[in-house]
């Protein structure tokens, strides 16, 4: 299912994305790739959710490969798209809606992911964290693009934030 999710990014991005500038969105994408990375890192033994394929397990056999594709098709594909059309206007309506379609986008598919067992929540984390992280995320992007060094000090204290309140334990092996 997780296949058919990157194929549906990529088949939309193709479609949409603004692969003319892509360099311009170059440095966003890696911030949310960095951002997946970390978190995968600094939760690595108190993992917080955890992907799973049970459509065909010997294809992504684990949680590190399916969440690298993701940052490697989905999310290039996402940073693509989002940031051509949000910044298409100057009408804040239009950049709310905007906004508003894509967390959609992406909450639903973590609803669909967790009735079907692609996804899982563990440690004290719930669908309702998920909304706020996805609304905050999408927040960041625009401000990244604009103002990277504000985006990275606000996801700071947005990691200390899930840190502290999830418990992560800060040492590493």
């Amino acid at each position: 299912m997780h296949i058919i999710y990157n194929i549906l990014y990529f088949l939309a991005a193709w479609r949409w994305g603004d692969w003319r500038n892509w360099q311009n969105y170059y440095p966003t994408i890696l911030f949310l790739i960095l951002g997946d990375l970390l978190h995968n890192f600094l939760a690595y033994d108190h993992s917080l959710w955890i992907f799973r394929e049970n459509l065909h397990p010997s294809l992504l056999t684990n949680h590190t490969s399916i969440s690298l594709m993701y940052m490697l098709v989905s999310y290039p594909a996402t940073i693509l798209i989002y940031l051509k059309y949000f910044f298409k206007t100057d009408k804040w309506r239009k950049r709310v809606f905007h906004y508003v379609l894509w967390v959609l986008i992406y909450i639903t598919a973590e609803f669909i992911n967790l009735h079907f067992g692609l996804f899982t929540h563990h440690n004290g984390w719930e669908y309702g964290y998920s909304v706020l992280f996805v609304m905050m995320m999408f927040l960041l992007f625009p401000i990244h693009y604009r103002k990277p060094l504000l985006a990275w000090g606000i996801s700071f204290l947005i990691i200390l934030l899930i840190l502290l309140n999830f418990d992560l334990p800060l040492y590493f092996k």
